[in-house]
């Protein structure tokens, strides 16, 4: 009998503990480029349905944050939404725990494009970033796009190369370590994110890296489209164009004595809008 009670409540403690810990918000995640009125509304109505359905405008990334973050909020107040705010924040602001509070009752904050570096100066181990995964965690929808986008996972793409290459010339290669990354905020801690993907052949930067962390998935997200990473880790293409999975878990993979890559086995699928995939089981869930 105390066997069984002890085992009910190591039960119910991890099962507390799973559910504590569960994301439940949604990542509306956008390749950058145009985007259309209805791909935005969306994620109005994401944050409309969390406390009082504040929109938080982040526009650090940016080399005019203070034109971008206004623009930004009457794109969102012209499509619907009723508060709107921004904050061209610094990261001595950031590093003030009391500075947090901008995040108090948000429903929804969304990432500007431009260096995906800027934003990760200012909010890296910031109290600002971890009152951003828990309103995350509490329901909160986050997005962004371009650089916006490249943040939302836990590997972050720079854009910079280990390499001197001539403009016009970068990630020519598959080749190992030649791809440079960082922290980004973790809001996603499965796959690794690279936006403008199609348009801008970044097809070498993003096999590498899978080839070098085959754990993770590599979504290339094309511009005017987005994936919306619902609470259960499942996500749909919206938009106009097509997004990229490479999955290297079963892959065979070796490197040339010049770490050039090689890959047997890996997977890739191209989806289209209103494709939704399963990141935990790694497969289309409506070919």
């Amino acid at each position: 009998m105390k066997k069984s009670k002890v085992l009910c409540f190591v039960l119910f403690f991890a099962s507390s503990l799973y559910a504590h810990s569960a994301a439940k918000g949604s990542l509306f995640i956008i390749g950058g480029g145009s985007r259309s009125e209805s791909m935005m509304k969306k994620f109005v109505q994401l944050a409309e349905q969390v406390k009082s359905g504040k929109i938080v405008v982040f526009p650090m990334a940016s080399s005019v944050p203070d034109e971008v973050g206004p623009e930004q909020v009457a794109e969102f107040k012209k499509i619907g939404a009723k508060e709107v705010v921004s904050f061209n924040l610094t990261q001595e602001q950031a590093l003030k725990p009391e500075n947090s509070a901008i995040l108090d009752e948000v429903g929804g904050v969304y990432f500007c494009g431009g260096d995906q570096a800027r934003i990760m100066k200012v909010l890296l181990d910031t109290p600002v970033q971890k009152k951003l995964l828990e309103i995350y965690d509490n329901g909160a929808v986050i997005g962004g796009t371009s650089a916006g986008a490249a943040v939302m996972s836990e590997v972050m793409i720079t854009g910079d190369e280990r390499r001197e290459v001539k403009e016009g010339h970068e990630f020519e290669t598959l080749q190992a370590g030649i791809v440079v990354t960082s922290p980004g905020l973790a809001f996603i801690k499965i796959a690794i994110i690279d936006q403008h993907f199609a348009t801008r052949k970044r097809h070498n930067r993003l096999i590498s890296l899978v080839a070098e962390n085959p754990r993770l998935l590599g979504i290339g997200i094309d511009e005017s489209t987005a994936v919306l990473v619902n609470p259960d880790e499942t996500f749909e293409v919206l938009g106009e164009k097509n997004v990229v999975v490479y999955d290297a878990a079963q892959a065979n993979i070796t490197l040339s004595p010049s770490r050039a890559i090689g890959i047997f086995g890996m997977t890739m699928h191209v989806l289209l809008p209103g494709t939704k995939f399963d990141l935990k089981q790694r497969k289309i869930l409506n070919p």
